[in-house]
């Protein structure tokens, strides 16, 4: 069956770039690996362009590669380009989108005589714009090119769970949860439950548009699982490519283990045998840059400030979409059983599962514009840690937030930073299964509704 073309927020910014920069700079959108970037650009100059004209780079001939060697002569190039694509563009009524630009760093630094030249309109995709790669026939890396000024940037990531539920034929479900959450009114445990079981499909299925289409077609969770293998293999192919010795990958892959041990931090010498972080900072900056990973760093001093006060020694890493993070999670595997599935599905799975919602929860956040940072500190003994697994800033004060995956109602991290940082705390938060709940200045709230934070 044909891929569905799925309903995007990310289109409502492209509208307004359209509108509101009428040509003078060329869309950058950014984004992993089959989040979506190449459908949603074609779609988006299928239906507010007269026409449009898509080069795929990493598909391209060497002849459509060459033209942006020299782009003295603009005529010939939209010349080439139109033959060769056999595609008519109309000046001010079409756009011309450069898809995996990546792959050629020079179309992306003609992009500032292109838009100069004011005909079109330019829509770039691509991941991993800032590593240098080897480009199509060349033996060395592509030289640093200019990075043009004329570029409005916009990143794309999997599908939120929002947009999740609008596949499935829901688009009242969430702004319904969004009143409740505004009003602090409970919804019932009976509806919560079930709000629950909903999320839970969205956590194990994921929000890439490929693993979504399959689940629509079949419901079946082990095909969905075969698909975010294939997605992961992608991404395997492109940290090998960059790093041969495959240690991107090893820290990839061990994501879900690292958080599952409950450390202050991401590990390294535990995946990479003396492995230290100055000597690996190439493989933490692919992994971020490529948008795979989601980079979480500590805050030494919880306050408004938190960009100020890292410690790029001491982060975390979680997997950019849930549903690929529950595979690696059972990546030994062959496949992921659907019992398992079916397991989680109905929160019955004979596990702590903890640290699968503190990545999608990360996921929530990162969608909602946030950066992530956390904060610990030890317990009187000296022995453990207390840890707030996320901070947000905001009034010039921070916003603590735990997350459960039980329904237990012991919160000890959060109230210890209550104690601690009473005076800089603007609104604490426990994300849990349980329903609405406020009790003096902690908020107790669905996991389902970190969309709202």
């Amino acid at each position: 069956m044909p891929e569905r073309i799925f309903k995007r927020k990310i289109y409502e910014q492209m509208l307004s770039w359209k509108k509101n920069q009428h040509g003078t700079t060329a869309l950058l959108i950014r984004g992993a690996r089959r989040v979506g970037k190449s459908t949603i650009a074609e779609e988006f100059a299928r239906r507010e362009y007269d026409s449009y004209l898509l080069v795929d780079f990493s598909k391209a001939s060497q002849d459509v590669h060459k033209l942006f060697e020299d782009i003295s002569d603009l005529d010939f190039i939209f010349t080439q380009l139109q033959l060769t694509y056999r595609k008519s563009l109309k000046p001010h009524k079409s756009v011309i989108i450069f898809d995996e630009i990546q792959k050629q760093p020079l179309a992306r630094q003609a992009i500032k005589s292109l838009v100069a030249d004011g005909r079109y309109d330019y829509i770039e995709t691509g991941s991993l714009l800032s590593i240098k790669r080897k480009g199509k026939g060349q033996k060395s890396p592509q030289k640093s090119i200019l990075i043009p000024s004329e570029e409005t940037r916009i990143d794309m990531y999997p599908m939120d769970y929002e947009e999740f539920r609008w596949t499935l034929g829901d688009e009242d479900t969430i702004p319904l949860l969004r009143t409740m959450f505004e009003k602090r009114q409970p919804l019932s445990d009976a509806t919560n439950r079930k709000m629950m079981r909903d999320f839970r499909l969205y956590v194990l299925v994921g929000g890439m548009p490929q693993a979504v289409n399959d689940y629509l077609d079949t419901r079946d969770l082990s095909i969905v699982d075969q698909r975010k293998r294939s997605i992961l293999d992608l991404y395997d192919e492109d940290f090998y490519e960059l790093d041969p010795s495959g240690q991107t990958s090893d820290l990839f892959h061990a994501i879900p283990a690292q958080l599952n041990s409950n450390a202050s931090r991401y590990q390294v010498s535990s995946v990479i045998a003396g492995g230290k972080i100055d000597r690996l900072r190439d493989q933490i900056t692919i992994l971020k840059d490529s948008m795979t990973a989601n980079l979480a760093y500590h805050a030494n001093d919880p306050s408004a400030g938190l960009a100020s006060h890292i410690n790029r020694d001491q982060f975390k890493l979680y997997c950019g979409d849930t549903g690929l993070f529950v595979t690696l999670a059972f990546w030994d595997d062959a496949f992921t059983e659907n019992v398992i599935y079916q397991k989680l599905l109905s929160d019955k799975l004979n596990a702590d599962v903890g640290y699968v919602y503190e990545n999608v929860v990360s996921q929530m956040l990162v969608a909602g514009r946030h950066k992530l940072y956390y904060h610990t500190w030890p317990t009187p003994s000296g022995k453990h840690n207390y840890e707030i697994d996320f901070l947000l800033s905001r009034q010039a004060k921070v916003c603590p937030i735990e997350v459960k995956s039980s329904t237990s109602n012991v919160h000890t991290s959060i109230d210890e930073f209550q104690k601690k940082f009473s005076s800089r705390i603007y609104q604490r938060y426990l994300l849990h299964a349980k329903d609405i709940r406020k009790e003096q200045d902690l908020l107790s709230l669905p996991i389902y509704m970190a969309l709202f934070l």
